[in-house]
């Protein structure tokens, strides 16, 4: 079983001239501390990952586009996708200990992620498919 992995739904507020999405709150239950946040572009065909944070949580969003997210557990035993879009605004929320790669599934997309920890490069492990 992949444990602790949730999507959380965003509060989309209308405003004519732009609708607003509130990513993070320091108040939300799933908020722990800010490390730092960064973006990354994907384009339709292409995949990142398999990443691991060792010690880091993932909120990741994605603020345009659509994107396929497949997440496997430590061992590898268990795989399960979820769906990230800006048409529905969600966290997806990747505790450590957890594989994860993602893909666009549109043209163009971008992921935001909130990690709880300075990226480490010793934090993180890849894995390579072939």
């Amino acid at each position: 079983m992949i444990r602790d992995v949730k999507k959380i739904p965003l509060k989309e507020i209308v405003n004519r001239s732009g609708n607003i999405i509130k990513y993070v709150d320091k108040k939300n239950y799933y908020f722990k501390k800010f490390g730092e946040v960064y973006f990354s572009e994907i384009k339709k065909g292409y995949t990142k990952g398999w990443n691991l944070h060792k010690k880091c949580q993932c909120l990741i969003t994605i603020p345009h586009g659509s994107v396929e997210f497949t997440l496997m557990n430590y061992n590898r035993k268990k795989k399960k996708k979820f769906y990230i879009s800006r048409k529905k605004p969600e966290i997806l929320l990747i505790p450590p200990m957890t594989w994860f790669k993602f893909r666009s599934i549109s043209k163009f997309s971008i992921l935001a992620n909130l990690i709880n920890l300075k990226h480490d490069s010793k934090e993180t492990l890849k894995m390579i498919i072939k």
